[in-house]
C-alpha cells in the first residue's frame, strides 16, 4: 500500500492557519481540564469528601466528552463556525462555573443537581472539540500526522492545567478568576479562527456573541473577590469581615455582633464566644496530668488559641506549634482582633511555629514531648483522614516522652459516635492506652476528645485557679459516658482503608440532612 503523504503545497495563509488550529488544540485541552479540574474542587470545597467529589465529577465529565464525541457524527458542513459557537458557549458556561456555584450553593434547593448538569454542560462541548478540529484539519496534513499533532497538543494542555491550577492558579487567582481567565482564553479561540474566516457573511453575529461574552467575563476576572464575598455572606448569613484562599483551603472571618467566627473550607471552627471551652478541655486535662510538662508539642491549632491555653502554664518552658498554612499562623499572630484573642500567643518567644504537613515532620523529628496536643480539623476527606491513621499516631507516640500524655480532638461522640471511638481504637492499635471525654460546647454541641499515653492516664488532674470552665469538680465528670455515646465495635482507620472518613461523613450525613 502506498504511504499516505500530505498535500503537495499549501500557501503561505494556509500554513499559518494549520498553525492557528493546533495552537487551538493546545488552548481548548488545557481549558478543558480546568474547567474539570474547577468542577471537582468546588465539589469538595463545598460538599466534603474529596475523593467521592472528584471521582463523581471526573467520571461525568469524562462521560459527557464521550457524548460530546458521538454528537459530532450529526454536524455536517461548516465545522469552523460550529467549532467556533462551541468555544464562546464554553467560555460562558466554563468561564462562569465557579462564580455560578459558589453563588447558587446557599440558594439551591439541591446544589448536586445543579453541579451535575453544569458538568455535563461543559462536557459535552468539551467533547465536541477535538473530533470538530480534526475534520478541519483534515487535508491540511497526512492522517498519521494529523492524529499525531492533534493528541500532542492535546495532552501536553492537559500537562499546562494539571501543574498550573494547583500550584499557580489556584494561590494566586482564585478558582473564580481561574475560570474567567480561561473563559477568555476560549473566547480568544474563537475570535483568532473568526479573524481567518472575516470576509464571511456570519463572522458579525459571531463575533459580537464573542465580544459579550468577553466583557462578561472580563467584568466577572475585575469584580472576582466580590462575588467570592457576596457569596460567602449570603452562606454564613453573617458580615465577612476577612477572606483569603490559600494552597490549601478557603479561610472566611465572619463578625456577628461581638461574635468572631473562624470557618476553613465552609466548615465553622471556633466562635470566639464558646472557644475557651472547647480549648481548656482540650488543654488542661492534659497538662494537669504530667507532671513536668516542660516540652509542649501541638499539631494543628494554627489560631493559637491552643497554645493560649498552654502558654499559661509557667511550668511550660518550650512549645512546638506545626500547622500546614503560614497564612493561617500569619493572620493570627498579625491581626490585631486575632492576636488578641490568643492574647499574642503566636509571638511568645517560648513558642515556634513551623508550617509543614504533619505527618511529614512528624515522621522527621526528633527528641520527646511531655504533653502533645493533636487539634486538626474533622476527617472530612482523606487529605485529613491520613492524619488520623494508625501510621500517623505510631510517629506520634514515638515524640511522646515515656510518661507524657496527649490527647486528639476526636469529633463529636453524640452526632458520630462510631467516628469517636475509630479514634480511640486507632490509637490503641498504634500501642496507647486511652482515656475518652467529651465537653459541650455550644457552637458545637457535645464535643469529644481521647487522653493517651503510653501507661494508662491517672485519673485525677491538678487544674489551676481561675479556669472559665474546667474546676475539681467539672472536669472528672467529662470521662462519664452516656449510653447513647458509650463506646461500641469500630474498625481501626488505617492508610489503606480510611474508615474514619466514610462514618464521619455517612454519620454527619444523617444529622445535617
Amino acid at each position: 500500500m502506498a504511504e499516505e503523504t500530505a498535500p503537495a503545497s499549501k500557501s503561505p495563509a494556509s500554513k499559518s492557519h494549520a498553525a492557528i488550529l493546533l495552537l487551538s488544540v493546545l488552548v481548548v485541552a488545557t481549558c478543558g481540564l480546568i474547567y474539570e479540574l474547577l468542577a471537582g474542587t468546588l465539589a469538595s470545597y463545598l460538599l466534603g469528601d474529596s475523593v467521592t467529589q472528584f471521582s463523581t465529577v471526573i467520571g461525568s465529565y469524562l462521560f459527557a466528552m464521550g457524548v460530546g464525541s458521538f454528537l459530532s457524527r450529526y454536524v455536517r458542513g461548516d465545522e469552523m463556525g460550529v467549532f467556533i459557537r462551541v468555544e464562546i458557549m464554553i467560555a460562558m458556561l466554563g468561564g462562569w462555573s465557579a462564580a455560578g456555584l459558589f453563588l447558587a450553593f446557599p440558594m439551591a434547593a439541591d446544589f448536586r443537581i445543579l453541579l451535575y448538569a453544569l458538568v455535563l454542560a461543559i462536557g459535552v462541548l468539551v467533547g465536541l472539540e477535538i473530533p470538530l478540529l480534526i475534520r478541519i484539519l483534515r487535508g491540511r496534513f497526512a492522517f498519521r500526522n494529523l492524529v499525531s499533532n492533534v493528541l500532542t497538543y492535546d495532552y501536553v494542555g492537559a500537562l499546562i492545567a494539571s501543574l498550573a491550577f494547583p500550584l499557580v492558579l489556584v494561590p494566586r487567582l482564585g478558582m473564580i478568576r481561574t475560570g474567567m481567565v480561561f473563559g477568555l482564553a476560549n473566547v480568544a479561540v474563537a475570535v483568532a479562527l473568526l479573524w481567518v474566516l472575516r470576509r464571511e457573511r456570519r463572522v458579525v453575529v459571531d463575533m459580537l456573541a464573542a465580544v459579550l461574552v468577553a466583557g462578561s467575563l472580563v467584568a466577572g476576572l475585575f469584580l472576582g473577590e466580590r462575588i467570592q464575598r457576596a457569596a460567602e455572606i449570603a452562606y454564613y448569613g453573617e458580615g465577612v469581615i476577612y477572606a483569603r484562599s490559600t494552597p490549601y483551603q478557603r479561610l472566611v472571618l465572619a463578625r456577628r455582633g461581638g461574635d468572631l467566627r473562624l470557618y476553613l473550607n465552609g466548615n465553622l471552627q471556633f466562635s470566639s464566644r464558646d472557644e475557651y471551652r472547647y480549648h481548656e478541655a482540650l488543654v488542661w486535662p492534659v497538662l494537669g496530668r504530667v507532671a513536668h510538662p516542660s516540652r509542649v508539642l501541638v499539631l494543628g491549632g494554627g489560631d493559637g488559641l491552643a497554645a493560649r491555653e498552654i502558654l499559661r502554664d509557667s511550668r511550660v518552658a518550650h512549645v512546638d506549634l506545626v500547622d500546614l498554612d503560614p497564612e493561617m499562623t500569619r493572620m493570627f499572630r498579625q491581626i490585631p482582633q486575632l492576636s488578641a484573642l490568643n492574647q499574642g500567643s503566636l509571638s511568645n518567644p517560648r513558642l515556634k511555629v513551623t508550617n509543614a504537613d504533619a505527618f511529614r515532620w512528624a515522621r522527621s523529628a526528633k527528641g520527646q514531648y511531655d504533653a502533645i496536643l493533636v487539634d486538626f480539623p474533622d476527617p472530612t476527606d482523606y487529605a485529613l483522614g491520613k492524619l488520623y491513621t494508625v501510621s500517623f499516631y505510631r510517629e506520634v507516640a514515638r515524640l511522646l516522652a515515656p510518661q507524657g500524655v496527649m490527647v486528639v480532638q476526636s469529633t463529636s461522640p453524640m452526632v458520630a459516635p462510631r467516628s469517636y471511638w475509630t479514634v480511640a481504637q486507632t490509637l490503641e492499635a498504634a500501642g496507647l492506652s486511652t482515656r475518652g471525654y467529651h465537653a459541650y460546647v455550644p457552637s458545637f454541641g457535645e464535643w469529644g476528645y481521647t487522653l493517651a499515653a503510653h501507661q494508662p492516664p491517672v485519673m485525677a488532674a491538678n487544674l489551676p485557679a481561675g479556669l472559665r470552665f474546667l474546676n475539681a469538680t467539672s472536669e472528672p465528670l467529662m470521662f462519664d459516658f452516656p449510653p447513647d455515646m458509650a463506646r461500641r465495635p469500630v474498625p481501626v482507620n488505617r492508610l489503606d482503608n480510611q474508615a474514619l472518613v466514610r462514618s464521619f461523613s455517612e454519620e454527619w450525613a444523617k444529622y445535617e440532612g
